[in-house]
């Protein structure tokens, strides 16, 4: 991944959120998708396309083309607005399951906002209206 092309992206993510620029940019790696499958998803079929544990890497799928589409890009400014979450502290690690809701919700209304700067129309995040917190994981 070309380094200028992830600065690029940090300062949308930076510009988008709100959030500080961070200290030390964090390493993008492409790996297949069912290493995604497999760290990701727990071993069970799904359709992520990048993945940010904690940490300072962030895994996308080798499909992908950031240099060559305004969704793969999308895909990495999602997973760079994870990172610059994490490296805010504003959600207390671990992060619990409300905690994690909204900042889905945040990385995907970045994501929305990039595409309708750019004037496309693509859908994200829809799966996300369904997921909520059960009242005993509410309790923890």
């Amino acid at each position: 991944m070309q380094q200028e092309l992830l600065s690029v992206m940090l300062s949308w993510a930076v510009t988008l959120t709100g959030y500080s620029q961070p200290e030390h940019v964090p390493e993008v790696r492409l790996v297949s998708h069912q290493y995604l499958i497999d760290q990701a998803c727990n071993g069970r079929a799904c359709k992520v396309m990048g993945w940010f544990p904690p940490g300072r890497t962030i895994y996308l799928d080798e499909r992908l083309e950031p240099l060559d589409g305004t969704y793969a890009s999308a895909v990495l400014l999602h997973e760079l607005v994870h990172y610059l979450q994490q490296e805010s502290h504003k959600f207390a690690s671990p992060y619990s399951c409300g905690d994690t809701i909204e900042m889905e919700h945040e990385a995907y209304g970045v994501q929305r906002e990039y595409f309708l700067r750019y004037g496309v129309y693509q859908p994200v995040g829809a799966s996300m209206h369904a997921v909520g917190c059960t009242a005993a994981a509410q309790q923890d």
